[in-house]
């Protein structure tokens, strides 16, 4: 398995996801379905073909000429492209409220990337020209989708920028400090990460060799910040964490419902 103009509503991007109340129904505040007004969410959740995946199914292809969106309702997905040397880079990780493939449905381009189901999956496929039509219904929320792809693109490239800077133990330390925040659940005084990843993935995510990130998580368990299990981080010491990782402190307020 398998982490990417919006004003008021840029105060929760992905990196302050663990700032964000969810809503009523679960969806943080930062996804899509939570930036929308309550009669044009209760809109979209009406179009599409309601679907559920499995473990580790395809939702998306990277090439593929498709332009369907896949709204989720539910569960985790792992984004991730190929590299040119072969190997598979692991780009973002969405949960329920958001929507992926977008940036094929707006430019018609092939599809940039491959989303696969992380568990379980309830979700909504919408085609092209439903969204297409729902869009011109809703310019606001026209408006939403356009700003979260640029908001995806300014995090992606802000990201590449601070880590080509950062040691591995601390880029690995934001990666996790920023999934504790927006997938974590509290159990007494720790954060269970709310998706499991593998040391390669891990890698992927920060741009090291599975051999470093493995000795980043030693140190990390070491210093008592954090507990590993198979396929299960439980983050101890989240402020501690966070100093690791060069950001500022921020309380943990829960971003979603568990599914």
């Amino acid at each position: 398995m398998t982490l990417e103009g919006v004003a008021p509503n840029d105060q929760c991007g992905p990196e302050r996801a663990g700032s964000c109340p969810p809503l009523p129904d679960g969806w943080p505040m930062r996804s899509f379905l939570g930036r929308l007004k309550d009669r044009v969410r209760a809109d979209m959740l009406q179009i599409g073909t309601r679907r559920h995946f499995s473990p580790e199914e395809i939702l998306i292809q990277e090439g593929d000429r498709s332009q369907y969106v896949v709204l989720l309702h539910s569960g985790f997905a792992k984004v991730t492209a190929q590299l040119e040397n072969g190997r598979e880079a692991l780009l973002a990780i969405r949960a329920g409220g958001d929507i992926v493939g977008e940036m094929a449905a707006l430019d018609d381009a092939p599809r940039s990337a491959t989303v696969t189901a992380c568990g379980e999956i309830s979700a909504s496929i919408v085609e092209y020209e439903d969204l297409q039509l729902f869009l011109h219904r809703h310019s606001d929320a026209a408006i939403t989708l356009t700003g979260m792809v640029v908001e995806k693109l300014r995090w992606a490239n802000r990201r590449r920028v601070e880590y080509g800077g950062l040691p591995v133990k601390a880029r690995l330390a934001r990666v996790l400090s920023e999934l504790a925040l927006s997938h974590g659940h509290q159990v007494r005084r720790s954060l269970v990460i709310g998706v499991a990843l593998s040391q390669p993935e891990l890698a992927a995510l920060t741009g090291s060799s599975e051999v470093t990130v493995h000795k980043a998580l030693r140190e990390l368990r070491q210093e008592r910040l954090l507990t590993t299990g198979y396929r299960r981080i439980t983050v101890l010491d989240l402020p501690g964490l966070r100093r690791t990782a060069g950001l500022p402190d921020r309380p943990f307020r829960h971003p979603q419902k568990p599914y």
